[in-house]
């Protein structure tokens, strides 16, 4: 049943903790994780919604994930106006790094590709090089994006689970059909959830396909289910019962709209007990979905150091929104909730043409706070030594109006039980956070949280310059309350106008960005715009579709920069400042 929270005097006293402005440290250097990316031509150019995850057993080792457009042939292809996505070619890029975060590679594999397409040639998608996970079009599959990435324990002969066996690497993504026909599809639906893994990055960064095992399909489909925004985590703590199990979550969309009736979206839990060869799968919660009661469309999936399992998302009650948590003691059989844990309010204004809600201004990049993963959890891993096991939840919040949002931080000490009445992270004067992601360290001693930030006000037009920047920022961790934030990285600015959807019509930062910390440090990683140059013909095309007298989009190639569209993943490793 729904409640909402007790919230203990101890836990309120966060508030005065986390009052004042970020202090500004020295400032490491960032790097470009995306580093196979081209800088021209768009739409091969175009990175978002990164993940990243380090291997708890081995540190150095970290992987990111990032929707990828590498392989999609250029705007010259077919129409000079038209920078479709080319059916067929993934989009989920993979990067890792061996120093801790602060050198990526990106690998280079073999599958559907249209990145050499002919200029003036309708594209057809064929086997080439490709800078995304392999193994998916032979298959019969198109890995399609939302990148999450987990390390977990190998499973031994004898069927136990332990370090000592070595680390497998998830990769899940969306994924949907190369057929288009009913005939040809390898599952019913719009959209399924796969898993990809490997024992061995070594060989996977070496452009060795065959480092990686074949996906595999793990939501159950049917012929109207759209599945969405999933989450992957392992029990990465020994101290737990359920240590190597693994959960991803997502919403599955079933029906459509066109009766004007509610469609019935259920979050949906999958755990596997084997290594992401075989899945169960479980609704948690009811279907139902409409104003008065939402269920949450995207979700964060985490451990603790026992292997109580934790399911987050944002919901609504009566037309409010809330950040919800179900949790399971059973190693994800059976979930208690949903806890009714805050209430959050969507930032921006909806913008008439994107139909979605923006923040820095008209054609803006969307802003998506529920499908955002906010949330970490200390649970000691490797070993589960020194868990506090404490809870942190970040999100950006619009409740104080437009041009006022602010990055809110609330958690908890007693296993969700209880939460901090939400407090706000101080930021650098101007700094309006559109993604947040915040990571733990292991023994629960620091807490980083990374940031996409606006740094300009809401603009009316599009002539006017933006600004986007990524942050990474730091607080110690004293009795569970963080204090003395300071910001230990600020990234390079960027005009996200520079930035686009593949139709044109808008700005795209994608949903989300992503940390992971140990007990030494952390890495952050974000949307960077700023090698995307910004064009004039594109702004006065957007800025039309606002008038009764919409243009034609331009030539893309011909009419812009070389380097519009190029967004970039970019990422800091980031030292523990007060060891």
């Amino acid at each position: 049943m729904a409640h909402r929270p007790v919230l203990t005097a101890a836990l309120v006293s966060v508030a005065t903790a986390l009052a004042g402005a970020a202090v500004a440290v020295a400032t490491p250097t960032d790097t470009r994780v995306s580093l196979g990316s081209p800088s021209t031509p768009f739409s091969q150019n175009k990175q978002n919604e990164p993940a990243v995850a380090i291997d708890a057993a081995h540190p150095n080792v970290v992987v990111a994930g990032a929707n990828d457009e590498i392989d999609m042939e250029s705007c010259a292809a077919g129409a000079p106006n038209d920078c479709p996505f080319t059916p067929g070619v993934g989009v989920s890029g993979v990067y890792f790094s061996f120093d801790g975060g602060t050198g990526w590679k990106q690998p280079t594999y073999t599958g559907l590709t249209a990145r050499d397409c002919a200029a003036g040639q309708p594209c057809t998608a064929h086997v080439g090089p490709i800078g995304t996970l392999p193994g998916y079009y032979e298959r019969g599959l198109v890995s399609d994006g939302d990148p999450a990435v987990a390390f977990g324990p190998r499973r031994g002969a004898n069927g136990a689970f332990s370090w000592a066996n070595g680390s497998r690497l998830y990769y899940a993504n969306l994924t949907s059909n190369v057929g288009t026909t009913k005939r040809s599809e390898t599952f019913k639906g719009f959209e399924a959830i796969a898993v990809s893994r490997t024992d061995d990055v070594a060989g996977a960064a070496a452009n060795d396909a065959s480092a990686w095992m074949s996906p595999v399909l793990i939501s159950k489909q049917s012929s109207t289910t759209f599945s969405d925004k999933e989450q992957i985590w392992a029990d990465n703590a020994s101290s737990s019962r359920f240590f190597g199990n693994v959960y991803v979550c997502w919403a599955s969309f079933r029906g459509n709209s066109t009766t004007g009736q509610a469609i019935a979206t259920p979050l949906i839990v999958a755990r596997s007990v084997d290594g992401g060869s075989t899945w169960t799968s479980k609704q948690v919660g009811p279907a139902t979905s409409n104003a008065n009661n939402a269920q949450p469309d995207g979700c964060t999936v985490r451990t603790d150091s026992q292997g109580n399992v934790y399911v987050f998302g944002i919901g609504a009650r009566n037309g409010v929104s809330y950040q919800m948590m179900y949790k399971s003691a059973d190693g994800g059989v059976h979930f208690a909730g949903p806890l009714l844990i805050t209430s959050v309010k969507q930032p921006g204004v909806p913008d008439p043409v994107l139909g979605r809600p923006v923040m820095d201004g008209i054609a803006g990049a969307r802003v998506d706070l529920a499908a955002a993963p906010s949330v970490d959890i200390a649970n000691g891993a490797p070993t589960g030594a020194g868990a506090t096991n404490e809870i942190v939840m970040t999100w950006s919040d619009g409740r104080n109006g437009l041009d006022n949002e602010q990055l809110l931080l609330t958690r908890s000490v007693n296993g969700g039980a209880s939460w901090a009445s939400p407090t706000a992270v101080p930021l650098q004067a101007g700094d309006r956070p559109v993604y947040t992601a915040p990571a733990l360290s292991p023994d629960g001693t620091d807490l980083y949280v990374t940031v996409n930030a606006f740094t300009t006000p809401y603009r009316n037009d599009t002539t006017s310059p933006r600004n986007l920047v990524g942050e990474v920022l730091h607080a110690n961790v004293a009795a569970g309350v963080p204090t003395g934030w300071t910001t230990l990285h600020r990234g390079a600015d960027g005009d996200p106008r520079g930035t686009s959807q593949n139709g044109l019509t808008a700005e795209f930062l994608g949903d989300y960005v992503y940390a992971a910390a140990t007990n030494t440090g952390a890495v952050g990683v974000w949307n960077d715009a700023r090698n995307a140059a910004d064009c004039p013909a594109i702004d006065a095309y957007r800025a039309s579709l606002y008038t009764s007298s919409p243009m034609a989009a331009p030539d893309v190639l011909g009419s812009c920069p070389a380097t519009f569209g190029n967004s970039d993943i970019y990422g800091s490793h980031v030292s523990d400042p007060t060891p």
